[in-house]
């Protein structure tokens, strides 16, 4: 079993920032590859960004160049540093991790295993 908590959320105004942060528990976190989603309202879960246990990133082209994905594997951690934030940015955010696959990046939700509770982000125009 993994447990996964999310913090970092909160209002923003446009062009602003939120370093969101995830910690993992109950397992080896080093090993996991590990993703960020996102739900806005009446919309589906989206992908954000991936990374593997070894730091390779992948984002989605809609957040690419503004968010970066990391981790720190000693605090069991991953982060998501969401720069110049737009109001279609708005929505709830997800971390999620990866144990019944290899080492990859994945950018589908069926692939991640185990989620988070989110934490919401509201970017005001």
């Amino acid at each position: 079993q993994v447990q996964l908590v999310e913090s970092g959320g909160g209002l923003v105004q446009a062009g602003g920032s939120l370093r969101l942060s995830c910690v993992a528990s109950g397992r080896t976190f080093s090993s996991f590859p590990m993703g960020w989603f996102r739900q806005a309202p009446g919309k589906d879960r989206e992908f954000v960004a991936a990374i593997t246990f070894s730091g390779h990133s992948t984002y989605a082209d809609s957040v690419k160049g503004r968010f970066a994905i990391s981790r720190d594997n000693a605090k069991n951690t991953v982060y998501l540093q969401m720069n110049s934030l737009k109001p279609e940015d708005t929505a709830d955010y997800y971390c999620a991790a990866v144990l019944s696959r290899g080492p990859a990046l994945y950018t589908d939700d069926f692939a991640y295993d185990y989620w988070g509770q989110g934490t919401q982000v509201t970017v005001s125009s």
